[in-house]
């Protein structure tokens, strides 16, 4: 419907224009804050940060306003009708699409010590295959602007059932959910005002952003590290240039050729979704953003990537999302523990299926 419809055209235009003119008001706001600075080339500071800020203000104000718990009401309701699932499951499956995954989990903290082991496992996968509303639009200016916001959009919407799917397989329903008849979704807010609204959205992307740089600043050196000994490795052997993206390319090929992929670039795609799945996806974006800019991809490519690269799941993700969750249900650490690789495995399928619906459908 979104991708091959006039609706879906109108709507990846709006979502496109909403993006472009996030990114041009957050410029305006890093120009005063970094002057000159500013102009002297794109970087993770200067692009990728401010927009994490800017979006954490942004979803501050929103959620003081009640703005997105209404959204996650409607769409928890419509998903439990058409999925039957339960209040809970539903509730946590919406809220993954515009917050992180430890907020999902604090969401629906009432229910959690009573959740069935099938809600957990769809609990903990929704929130590896989607990614937070909050950061989505630094993907975006990582792809280079707003003409990749409404394919992420997309992928994040396409993603959430694809998780239930994907985990109602893997562990299938077997008990009575506490919640069948569905979960109460009224949630405090926390802020006086629109003003602290948007103070402590900031501040929270301000953290948000510092962590994410914190973990680019470790996992790129310790990929360099890698490479550093791969290609001392490999130069003994007669292959100087050995890589881990290299070698995560070849082994992850053949599943980007299934996506409709071309073969001629499925090892770079396949690089992408190693890095995504063994590091995490912001330098994946990253890989993606310098291949779209030297022209490595084909457009075509460049978007199946996108969709198969919207998902937190990785092993950084799931030390946060089991932190979470034990935090809020202790009693059922055992099961999170023994559910968390599962749900890496999970998470990634339902990503690499909206990969393979937006290879079917462009």
């Amino acid at each position: 419907l979104l991708l091959r419809t006039p609706i879906g055209d109108v709507f990846f235009r709006a979502v496109n224009g909403v993006a472009n003119g996030i990114l041009s008001v957050t410029e305006t706001g890093s120009r005063f804050v970094f002057g000159a600075l500013y102009d002297v080339g794109p970087s993770f500071l200067m692009s990728v940060f401010p927009i994490i800020i800017f979006m954490g203000s942004l979803y501050g104000v929103l959620y003081h306003l009640g703005v997105i718990q209404v959204l996650i009401r409607v769409m928890a309701r419509a998903l439990a009708r058409t999925m039957r699932l339960s209040g809970a499951e539903s509730l946590s499956a919406v809220a993954n699409i515009f917050v992180g995954m430890a907020e999902a989990a604090l969401l629906v903290r009432p229910y959690v010590e009573r959740m069935t082991r099938s809600e957990i496992f769809t609990l903990m996968t929704t929130g590896m295959a989607t990614v937070a509303g909050s950061v989505l639009f630094a993907y975006v200016t990582m792809l280079g602007g707003g003409d990749f916001a409404g394919h992420l959009v997309t992928a994040s919407l396409l993603s959430a059932p694809a998780a239930i799917l994907i985990a109602k397989i893997m562990v299938p329903e077997t008990d009575t959910p506490a919640t069948a008849g569905g979960a109460d979704t009224t949630v405090a807010v926390r802020t006086v005002n629109v003003i602290d609204a948007a103070a402590t959205g900031a501040i929270d992307g301000l953290r948000l952003g510092a962590f994410v740089g914190a973990m680019l600043i470790a996992f790129v050196a310790l990929v360099a590290l890698v490479n550093g000994a791969l290609g001392f490795a490999g130069g003994t052997f007669g292959f100087p240039d050995l890589t881990l993206e290299a070698l995560l390319g070849v082994l992850l090929a053949p599943l980007a050729f299934l996506m409709g992929v071309p073969w001629s670039e499925a090892s770079a795609v396949g690089s992408l979704l190693g890095v995504k799945t063994v590091l995490n996806e912001f330098l994946a974006y990253q890989d993606l953003g310098v291949m779209i800019e030297q022209g490595a991809l084909s457009t075509r490519s460049a978007v199946i990537a996108s969709y198969a690269l919207c998902g937190f799941a990785n092993l950084g993700s799931l030390a946060i999302l089991l932190g979470a969750m034990s935090s809020v249900a202790p009693s059922r650490r055992g099961d999170l523990a023994q559910l968390g690789l599962a749900s890496i495995l999970s998470g990634s399928l339902a990503t690499f299926m909206t990969g393979c619906i937006a290879g079917l459908l462009l």
